[in-house]
């Protein structure tokens, strides 16, 4: 028999709405507790190695010790942005202009979920909604169905400990989880927060529900020689292997300037990077295991994707040497579809070509942008600041990096000034509602109230610096 997912969400919904009703009264105090009571709790080492562990073996996909890492950062940072902050009530007053600011709830929260953060973002999703005094309703990736049970479970029973109710957070059930009942999902609740692929993140803004949702991720990264090639290696392999790239913000491809090219693959070969050349065979022979279907589509093959650089390799045919962690392949030709290395890859393989200068990087830069990952993010090695500056005036992405491991630092890190997310907003460049990185910010509503203050109108002699124009 046909499943109703109407009715089943609806059902989610209306414990989802009494629960928040209760929580629509909760002081400050009692917000933060619950925040720092859930991350607390899922940080815990038993049971982030659990959850880590499920992911892992559910999904096929990513690395244990590196997802027990994201949780840590991605928890803990999370709660330690917003810790201390006003989210409930009046939250700002601005004396001169008269205007008071009241933080409220959006209501129920729907989360879509990708498989590849599919640890650290229910947790995440869940702390930011109750920051909020909303609930929140998490919809997983099929393959992440019973782990995003397991973390579920977890935050609810601080809250039932808590004396919360428990449905402030809720998760689709395994035998639900669904295209389907994700988008029955994103059409009943207050607000959607859409984390995943495009197709995806396209029918959560076509929803009706208002929403953010995020772009394409396809990073590039340009290594100019004027840092240490040992540590720009450094970091780059350990951006690009964290979590066997699930990340969409890996180093999909990196533009190396041609006097410093040699240097640079010597020092990633020491640390695991495995070149294949323009003109090898085996250079084909990754392109069509990562995309057996190209040039007809550049659907990327499910079996690499968060695989180790070993298994792709074998996959394809091609000889490694042992402790191979990343696969390089030159690709100097062209861009877009017929050239699929210039798109995302979801794994730990990188498209590598080379630049004669600063200008021709740049450029060639915005053409992989325009093929895929526009209004997402890049990076540079550089100590010049002037390239950083010029790359920040010039490329339509919302966020640069400069001289960090991109994916480790993206969406925020200890030593990254860029707040704590797993939702990376792209601007309209990437057909996203935001530029910034998504936060608990992001899920309030706000009533601003104004009283009479004196006329702040100017004379025209004031307001035209006494100029006609």
């Amino acid at each position: 028999m046909a499943i109703n997912y109407a009715k089943y969400v609806s059902e989610l919904v209306q414990r989802a709405r009494a629960a928040q009703e209760v929580a629509n009264s909760y002081t400050q105090e009692r917000v933060d507790e619950l925040c720092a009571a859930i991350a607390y709790n899922t940080t815990q080492p038993d049971f982030a190695r659990k959850l880590a562990e499920s992911l892992v073996e559910e999904s096929g996909m990513g690395d244990v010790e590196n997802k027990i890492a994201k949780i840590y950062t991605k928890v803990k940072g999370g709660y330690r942005d917003m810790k201390g902050q006003k989210s409930v009530g009046l939250i700002h007053e601005d004396k001169e202009k008269g205007v008071k600011t009241y933080a409220k709830p959006m209501g129920v929260i729907g989360a879509i979920m990708p498989v590849t953060n599919g640890e650290a973002t229910p947790i995440f999703k869940a702390i930011s909604a109750i920051k909020g005094r909303n609930a929140i309703i998490l919809a997983p990736h099929p393959k992440a169905a019973k782990t995003n049970m397991l973390a579920t479970a977890k935050i609810r029973e601080v809250l039932k400990k808590y004396g919360a109710p428990e449905d402030l957070v809720i998760a689709i059930e395994p035998e639900y989880v669904s295209v389907e009942c994700s988008g029955e999902l994103m059409k009943q609740v207050d607000f959607v927060l859409a984390t995943g692929g495009t197709p995806m993140v396209k029918a959560a803004y076509s929803s009706g529900t208002p929403t953010i949702g995020v772009g394409t991720g396809n990073v590039v990264t340009i290594v100019d020689g004027t840092t240490d090639l040992d540590k720009t290696a450094e970091l780059i392999i350990a951006s690009k292997t964290f979590d066997h790239a699930t990340s969409c913000s890996t180093e999909n491809n990196i533009i190396v300037f041609e006097d410093c090219y040699e240097e640079f693959m010597e020092a990633m070969a020491k640390r695991g990077a495995y070149l294949i050349r323009e003109d090898s065979p085996d250079k084909e022979k990754i392109v069509k295991t990562l995309w057996p279907n190209t040039p007809k589509d550049n659907v990327l093959n499910r079996e690499i994707i968060a695989q180790p650089a070993s298994k792709i390799a074998k996959l394809a045919g091609v000889e490694v040497p042992e402790g191979t962690v990343l696969i390089m392949v030159e690709e100097n030709g062209g861009y877009g579809v017929e050239y699929p290395l210039t798109g995302e890859k979801l794994s730990p393989v990188s498209g590598v070509r080379k630049a004669k200068d600063f200008d021709d990087a740049v450029d060639k830069l915005e053409k992989i942008l325009a093929y895929q990952g526009l209004g997402h993010s890049c990076g540079i090695h550089t100590t010049i600041q002037e390239r950083v500056d010029a790359m920040a005036e010039r490329l339509k992405v919302t966020k640069i990096v400069n001289n960090m491991a991109q994916s480790l630092v993206n969406s925020g890190s200890w030593t990254c000034g860029y707040p704590m997310s797993m939702t990376l907003g792209c601007g309209t460049w990437g057909n996203n509602s935001v530029s910034h990185n998504v936060t608990w910010k992001d899920v309030l509503n706000f009533t601003y109230v104004a009283k009479p203050i004196p006329s702040t109108q100017p004379t025209d002699e004031e307001l035209f610096d006494g100029k006609t124009y």
